[in-house]
């Protein structure tokens, strides 16, 4: 989440060995950094529980899982973000320790203070992204997934699954009853 601007205009060189040191993580937007809130007990259980079903569903499978920690480039765009959940099986990604370019999946859970930027801005900008197939919202309050999928076409397909439904990423291949992915929240969402 962005929420505390930085006037100073770095390079991405700059912003890259900055986030080595720094205590707190910033979002990277063309020459201007960001610097991301803490998250609520709902968003990480719920970051927590995607990313160990999907590094068991990808384990040995020479795809690697990131949560939290691992920022994502849109070159193109000169951006870097850091993803809750994210995926790649690109062998390229191997080149760098501290970033990802070529990611097939991105997972992001919502809040209040990051839904709009995560469903307009960010979603745009990751499009740029030739790798990804699918973008996943994620909501908190409620059992709801959405998966948006990039078709033959180029174009973006939006697929829902909801309470006591399977939630598929093809992306990955992989399935799971949405209730796993919420399994342990404080308070259950309807």
């Amino acid at each position: 989440m962005i929420t505390n601007h930085h006037q100073n205009h770095l390079s991405p060189q700059e912003y890259l060995e900055g986030e080595k040191i720094s205590q707190i993580k910033h979002e990277y937007i063309d020459g201007e950094v960001y610097a991301m809130a803490g998250a609520s007990d709902a968003h990480v259980t719920i970051t927590g529980n995607l990313y160990m079903l999907l590094r068991n569903h990808h384990r040995g499978s020479g795809c690697r899982v990131y949560m939290a920690d691992m920022k994502a480039q849109v070159e193109e765009l000169n951006r870097y973000f850091y993803p809750d959940v994210m995926v790649t099986c690109d062998t390229r990604d191997q080149a760098s320790d501290y970033f990802k370019s070529h990611p097939c999946l991105i997972i992001e859970v919502l809040s209040d203070t990051t839904e709009g930027f995560d469903r307009g801005k960010k979603f745009q900008d990751y499009t740029y992204l030739p790798s990804l197939q699918e973008y996943v919202l994620v909501s908190q309050d409620r059992m709801n997934v959405e998966c948006f999928r990039r078709n033959e076409k180029g174009r973006w397909e939006l697929y829902r699954f909801g309470v006591g439904e399977i939630v598929e990423f093809s992306s990955v291949d992989f399935r799971c009853d949405i209730a796993a992915i919420y399994e342990d929240l404080t308070s259950s969402p309807a």
